[in-house]
């Protein structure tokens, strides 16, 4: 079930929130065998705050939307007195002392986590391969993967380990495997959703953002963590709206336009099909539909790579050994820093690291980074003037379905080009969610990605939600995510 649907029994008293969490917790334990979304679990702080919303229920007392209602969080959230690893060997037994903006929130809404999820080392990856600790398999086939780097978060809940989820996205690390799993992932506008509490990768382009059953949990999710915070410089001001008010079932005068370049050369012939399908549901329905043409999206992934492995290499530089995290002993400093990041971080990260530090080494900055923020400021003025025209962008999540464990992660390359259609949005700043829009021959389902212009989170809402109401049969649960209460 999701979450307004549960909060509705809760209210009725049809169910309690500690029947409802111990229901979620067996299920999980049948799960996580097969899936292994999560790295560390804290049920019996769950089942406490399960316990106080039962008490609030029977006093009268009125209760948010997400009280109760077990979810979980990406490793990479700080919550106070539990591991945040990054699933990484170098932070495996760092506890933060504090919590992140987006957990101070929930804990106010009387949240229940079950505990941390796994995912792509330090968020780097695009497949949750990486991860120093589990392999999350996908719901829907466990030879597949989950997509990453929250390939845990819609993992928990494609699997029903979790009702909803947090991830982090920084070049579609929420709406990627929202689209392998089958389920709605929301990247917020970039200063919607406070960033204090996130373990960097990339600071320009990571947001917070919600995974779910449904558009209407994303909107209740969203309600609870997006807000102004001045511990976050980034952090938009002023008030946000009641997200939930967008769910409108009316797309008609709306203007929908569909980007030439995200439908070219290297698409799946059948998630073609699918958001070609997807947009004869919404003309059907009053929206018009027009081709839009941003030309300098071809540089977006390489602008990407480059802005975010410059800033990566930054903000991990801060892993040497001697603050915190994993210490390798040596005789003496500059040893003990080099032996600590090469047996702490995985391929990947060093990797990544090791190109970030290049194109920001001298001879090399104008040639590359500089560049690579020319090309980011000229995709958000495509944008922009894009937005001027329509209201809603619609793209592929994903050029492909999700691809088997093994196929790609010997080929950086070609697992990079699995974020070809989502990089963009990042450097953009705007906010983009991806809704199931229907399956492939072998079963596995399809993403539908839809951007607004920033802080456009209302009409990005109310336009998935009317294709949601519109195609039932794209919102089938995996046999496995079927929760018995």
């Amino acid at each position: 079930m999701t979450i307004h649907e549960l909060h509705q029994k809760l209210v009725a008293k049809e169910l309690s929130a500690v029947e409802l969490t111990n229901a979620v917790i067996a299920h999980k334990a049948k799960t996580e065998p097969t899936v292994h979304a999560y790295l560390a679990d804290s049920h019996e702080q769950a089942l406490a705050v399960a316990a106080k919303v039962d008490e609030k229920i029977a006093a009268g007392e009125a209760i948010s939307p997400l009280a109760g209602i077990p979810g979980a969080v990406k490793d990479n959230i700080c919550i106070k007195d539990q591991q945040a690893t990054c699933a990484s060997r170098m932070l495996e037994n760092f506890v933060p002392p504090y919590n992140a903006s987006v957990v101070e929130k929930l804990t106010g809404e009387d949240y229940v986590s079950l505990g941390k999820l796994n995912m792509d080392e330090f968020a780097m990856g695009s497949s949750s391969e990486s991860s120093a600790f589990a392999k999350t398999t996908n719901p829907w086939n466990a030879d597949y993967v989950p997509g990453g780097s929250s390939g845990g978060a819609a993992a928990s809940v494609a699997a029903g380990s979790a009702v909803w989820a947090l991830g982090s996205d920084t070049g579609g690390s929420v709406r990627q495997p929202a689209s392998y799993c089958g389920v709605v992932g929301l990247k917020p506008t970039y200063g919607n959703v406070s960033r204090y509490g996130l373990i960097a990768y990339a600071s320009s382009l990571d947001q917070i953002g919600p995974v779910t059953r449904d558009v209407t949990d994303a909107a209740i999710v969203l309600n609870a963590i997006s807000g102004h915070d001045h511990r976050d410089s980034t952090s938009i001001p002023g008030e946000r709206p009641d997200y939930t008010k967008a769910l409108v079932n009316d797309v008609k005068g709306l203007k929908i336009g569909m980007p030439k370049e995200y439908f070219g050369e290297g698409l799946n012939s059948e998630v073609r099909e699918a958001l070609e399908k997807a947009a004869k549901v919404y003309e059907g329905l009053g929206a018009e539909i027009v081709e839009v043409s941003l030309p300098t999206s071809k540089y977006a992934l390489s602008a990407y790579y480059i802005i975010a492995l410059a800033e990566a290499s930054s903000n991990l530089a801060r892993y040497d050994g001697v603050s915190y995290g994993l210490r390798v002993p040596a005789d003496n400093l500059v040893e003990m820093s080099t032996k600590t990041r090469s047996q702490g971080f995985g391929a990947e990260v060093q990797r990544r690291i090791l190109l970030g530090t290049y194109v920001l080494s001298s001879g090399y900055y104008d040639a590359y980074y500089l560049k690579a923020l020319k090309a980011r400021r000229l995709i958000k003025n495509e944008f922009d003037a894009a937005f001027e025209n329509v209201d809603v962008l619609l793209t592929p999540t994903a050029p492909n379905t999700a691809f088997k464990f093994g196929e790609k992660i010997n080929d950086p390359l070609s697992m990079y080009l699995e974020d070809i259609c989502t990089t963009p949005v990042n450097l953009a700043g705007i906010p983009g969610i991806s809704i199931p829009a229907g399956f492939a021959s072998n079963g596995m389902p399809i993403g539908m990605q839809l951007l607004a212009p920033a802080m456009g989170e209302e009409v990005l809402f109310r336009t998935a939600y009317t294709f949601e109401q519109a195609c039932p049969e794209c919102n089938k649960v995996a046999s496995i995510g079927e929760v018995t209460l």
